[in-house]
């Protein structure tokens, strides 16, 4: 599956982001979901509060891709997307918004 996920949440276990410069993979709670924003549509990716260098990463990073899985089996693979922006929930989770 490569297209946008719905506005319904999906959340898997285990996430493998590739970006310019890494690949990493995080596991915990994780989601993805589209929104629409000034009449755009992207992809915002909810992490749990990961490893700082992972965080630094992603945080920093321009353009990436990942894989979200449950119990092994892939339930979404994104397209290449632009980073539009990274904040903080107040859990510490790192929120990715993307679009392509």
């Amino acid at each position: 599956m490569t297209a946008f996920p719905g506005t319904r949440p999906l959340t898997g276990d285990t996430v493998h982001i590739t970006t310019e410069a890494a690949s990493v993979t995080i596991n915990g709670r994780i989601t993805c979901q589209s929104v629409l924003r000034d009449g755009c549509g992207q992809v915002e990716l909810t992490l749990p509060d990961a490893d700082p260098q992972q965080r630094h990463s992603l945080e920093w990073s321009k353009r990436y891709q990942y894989d979200l899985f449950l119990g092994g089996a892939l339930l979404y693979s994104s397209p290449q997307l632009e980073v539009r922006e990274t904040r903080r929930a107040g859990d510490g989770a790192l929120i990715v918004t993307g679009s392509p």
